[in-house]
C-alpha cells in the first residue's frame, strides 16, 4: 500500500519543482535584482548590464509562459547576475564620472549641414 501511494504521489511531487524554482528563481531573486538596477539608474549609468538584465527577465518570463521552467530558470539566473552587475556599475559611475559610458551622439543640431553635404 505505501509503494501505491509513493508511486502515486512521488512524480506528482516532483514534477512541481520547476515551478517552484522558477518562482524562487526569477519572480524573486531576478525581479529584486533588476528593480535594484532601475533603483540605481543603471538604465543610465550602465546600460549595457541594464538591457541585458531586463532582456533576460523578459526571456525567463516568455519561456515560463511556454512551461519551459529550466529554460526560465537559467535565464532568470543570468538576469539577476546582470542586474547585480548593472546596479553596482551604476553606483560606481554616479560618483566618478570617467567611468560613465561614452555618449556616441553628437551634439549638433538635427538639422545643422554636416561636411559632406553637398
Amino acid at each position: 500500500m505505501v509503494a501505491v501511494v509513493l508511486g502515486v504521489l512521488l512524480p506528482g511531487t516532483l514534477g512541481a519543482c520547476g515551478p517552484i524554482a522558477y518562482v524562487n528563481q526569477v519572480t524573486r531573486k531576478a525581479t529584486d535584482s533588476v528593480e535594484l538596477a532601475r533603483a540605481a539608474e543603471a538604465d543610465k549609468y550602465a546600460p549595457y548590464w541594464w538591457t541585458r538584465a531586463t532582456e533576460y527577465l523578459h526571456k525567463a518570463r516568455e519561456l515560463a509562459a511556454h512551461a519551459d521552467y529550466q529554460g526560465a530558470n537559467r535565464f532568470g539566473r543570468l538576469a539577476g547576475e546582470a542586474g547585480d552587475k548593472a546596479a553596482a556599475e551604476a553606483a560606481i559611475a554616479k560618483q566618478d564620472p570617467s567611468k560613465r559610458p561614452v555618449d556616441v551622439t553628437p551634439n549638433t543640431p538635427p538639422n545643422a549641414p554636416t561636411k559632406d553635404a553637398p
